[in-house]
């Protein structure tokens, strides 16, 4: 019989109550009794709703109060020496490592995020060095094994592997120059042997272990690792599903199929066409295979009819008992269910699948291919049939005025004439934007209030001397979902929260037509900010590829074209905003090197549409018109020719938590444009002296020319509160006022 599989679900809880819990916890209100009760009541909901949708594999050990990749760290003593020794609890070092800590004498940086492959999910990204000392703190594949079975719910318990924990690691600031986190596999078997023989012992018949590093083009020179690693913990451990997602194993399969492992997971999302390859590398072995065809990264609900042509082609070559139906990825990425969406119409929620309906799909398509009479699925393939068949016919209609536009693209509109932030949202913004939505106030009253919320910004921002004003925009809840509000193509939910970091949270937009701007969207807040004040005042907008790479793209066309439609929306408005008198336009692209594809033989084609998506929108104006883009989180060594072509007049780039390794590159590639690399973290509460951003810039003018720095923090500042903004804002000018009188 085919089975059924869900490899992660959404830890954030149907009312996002792991957040909330999580906050309180840090602001002082809740014990961490209080929190761990929190998080077992998630646990609960998600183990016994997902075998409620008659999943046969329910996932366990995934669950995580900030990061799952954090959690591993903190399980395995992977901890960085400046969380020990201060005077904390396990729990607070784990959230001090995650997000920093300045409270009670301790005072410590946050550590390196980074994007999770091409997703928006940042992980925390471990550190290591020859003298990492690797053992047991926790079993927590053990601990929610045992907590699930409590709730009357067998589990596959999910462990990150042994090999893609390193890979995705870094060397530590006190490891020896050219140090490798993999050279520490022999040293990190034994624990994962204790780990894994626990498990066994304890009764898990499988444990999913998640290698998604097989998927990159560097895991090529990982054989060797692989066949060790693999050979220690197969004799020790319960039957190994090793799991891939996000893209194909391509020549990977050829050593990974020889793994003594039981199963293998492969996405067929996101890389369908892998699939007679994998089956015939594993046909002759006993190795069970994972369909992933259940997408875990959109939103879409599954085509049940391309689904089963897909894994009837793999019971056909390999029998029902060698097959299982699965999500792609974890559900992660996803929102939880569609039950909570009260104002989507009846036609809209018909087209989506949440992570709960996902695992009902998967059960179904599971129970198809193993033959199943049953009246029940029967009705939900045939009503599924009915679904799809509406939305094709949806899709076939298209706005002709804007894919005329598109098709009209020259490459005179990419090129400028001639060749070449802060933010902030108070309780008391959410608090009249959430009135205005339900109608306790009136337009009259909440423009008044955005009015006064913009001018108070700017006086700050005049007060402490900062040169390039931006408004503050209080009118926006997120950066991406205020732009699709504007936009048409675009629908909304109440409740598809995902997880983008630690307890922030986001609603990605749904794109479900051919986009176009209406009218104007950011022009009367920006002009009205201009006229309060002499300063000049820079425009705010959210660039075409991270617009399109943080919502949930249509499946049925091209990403390219959509970025275009969003290009030339955002086109009209950069022209607009010159029009208005705004003298600095930002279009950030913090996405840009997120969506790039996982395999080096697919990056010439989506960094060409990508660059002419930003230019597109920015080249439409005078040379007077100063272009600004911000990128975070981001490794441009290896595609730097395109970041120079976006011909930004300046960029801002995270800089402080990845020690301004990226400085380099810029120095390297002889970069003329000007530069703001982040002097501090926003996604820390911590607020930096102002002696340590002098030190950070003392290190960047030794990198770059004092004419081409901008001094900036990290990211925008929306997610942190108004009192330590203010700080670190004040600090930020008086070290930047210090490197003016030292190097003029």
């Amino acid at each position: 019989m085919v089975a059924s599989a869900v490899l992660g679900f959404p830890r954030i809880g149907a009312n996002r109550e792991v957040k909330k819990a999580v906050e309180a916890y840090w602001a002082g209100k809740i014990t961490a009794d209080q929190l761990t009760q929190a998080a077992a009541d998630v646990k609960k909901s998600n183990w016994t709703s997902v075998k409620a949708k008659g999943v046969d594999y329910v996932p366990s050990g995934e669950f995580s109060l900030y990061d799952h990749v954090l959690d591993h760290a903190a399980a395995f003593n992977v901890i960085p020496k400046r969380y020990v020794g201060q005077g904390l609890t396990p729990l607070d070092v784990y959230f001090a490592m995650g997000r920093g800590r300045q409270a009670d004498g301790v005072d410590v940086p946050a550590s390196e995020m980074k994007k999770w492959f091409d997703s928006n999910y940042h992980f925390v990204v471990p550190e290591f060095s020859a003298e990492t000392d690797f053992k047991l703190n926790f079993n927590k594949a053990i601990e929610e094994y045992k907590e699930a079975q409590v709730h009357g719910v067998e589990t596959r318990p999910v462990v990150l592997g042994p090999v893609s924990f390193l890979v995705l690691g870094k060397a530590s600031k006190d490891a020896k120059p050219g140090f490798e986190p993999l050279s520490l596999l022999p040293n990190l078997l034994p624990v994962y042997k204790q780990l894994l023989g626990d498990l066994k012992t304890a009764g898990a018949e499988w444990v999913q272990i998640d290698e998604p590093v097989l998927v990159l083009d560097k895991a090529a020179g990982y054989e060797k690792e692989f066949a060790s690693a693999y050979a220690e913990l197969s004799p020790v451990a319960p039957k190994i599903l090793l799991t891939t997602y996000f893209g194909r194993l391509d020549s990977n399969l050829s050593y990974v199929a020889k793994l003594p492992i039981a199963g293998l997971h492969i996405d067929l999302d996101r890389a369908p066409a892998q699939l007679d390859e994998v089956i015939a590398a594993v046909k002759p072995t006993n190795i069970v295979l994972s369909l992933g065809l259940v997408s875990g990264r959109n939103i879409w609900k599954a085509d049940f009819q391309a689904a089963i042509k897909l894994g009837q082609k793999a019971v056909d070559a390999l029998g029902q008992d060698r097959v299982i139906v699965a999500t792609s990825s974890s559900l992660l990425h996803t929102p939880v269910t569609l039950e909570s969406e009260k104002k989507l119409t009846a036609e809209q929620k018909d087209w989506f699948s949440f992570a709960l309906e996902k695992a009902a799909e998967v059960s179904v398509l599971a129970k198809v291919l193993s033959g199943s009479q049953d009246a029940a699925v029967s009705a939900a393939v045939k009503a599924n049939d009915e679904s799809i068949a509406k939305r094709r016919d949806f899709e076939r209609t298209s706005d002709d005025a804007v894919r005329k536009r598109v098709a009209s693209i020259t490459d005179e509109m990419l090129e400028r004439k001639s060749p070449f932030a802060v933010r902030k949202e108070t309780k008391e913004i959410r608090n009249a934007r959430a009135k205005f939505t339900k109608g306790e106030i009136t337009e009259v009253e909440y423009e008044d209030f955005l009015k006064k919320e913009i001018e108070s910004v700017v006086r700050f921002q005049e007060t402490i001397g900062l040169d390039l004003l931006v408004h503050g925009e209080p009118e926006r809840n997120d950066m991406v979902q205020y732009f699709g509000e504007q936009l048409n193509g675009f629908v909304f939910t109440q409740n598809g929260w995902v997880q983008s970091y630690g307890s922030r949270y986001v609603r990605p937009p749904i794109i479900v037509s051919d986009v176009s701007r209406p009218g104007p969207i950011t022009v009367k807040w920006s002009s009205y900010a201009q006229s309060v004040t002499k300063h000049p005042m820079k425009g705010m907008l959210t660039g075409p590829v991270t617009i399109l790479n943080w919502s949930f793209p249509r499946a049925d066309v091209s990403r390219e074209l959509q970025s275009k439609q969003l290009a030339l929306a955002l086109r009209d408005e950069v022209i607009d905003l010159e029009k208005a008198g705004i003298h600095a336009v930002q279009v950030d692209e913090p996405a840009i090197r997120e969506g790039l594809p996982l395999r080096r033989a697919d990056w010439d084609n989506y960094l060409k549409w990508a660059v002419d998506s930003f230019k597109l929108s920015t080249a439409g104006v005078s040379d007077a018109l100063q272009t600004h883009s911000h990128f975070c989180y981001s490794d441009f060594d290896d595609i730097f020719p395109s970041i120079q072509r976006l011909d930004a007049d300046v960029i801002s780039i995270e800089a402080s938590k990845s020690d301004m390794k990226l400085l380099n590159t810029f120095k390297q590639y002889g970069y003329a444009n000007q530069i703001g690399p982040g002097v501090y973290d926003i996604h820390s509460p911590r607020v930096p002296g102002d002696q340590e951003i002098r030190d950070r810039l003392k290190s960047m003018l030794d990198i770059l020319p004092d004419s081409l720095l901008f001094v900036n923090p990290d990211c925008g500042l929306k997610t942190r509160g108004w009192k330590e903004t203010e700080a670190s804002l004040k600090n930020l000018v008086s070290a930047a006022r210090w490197a003016r009188q030292q190097y003029a």
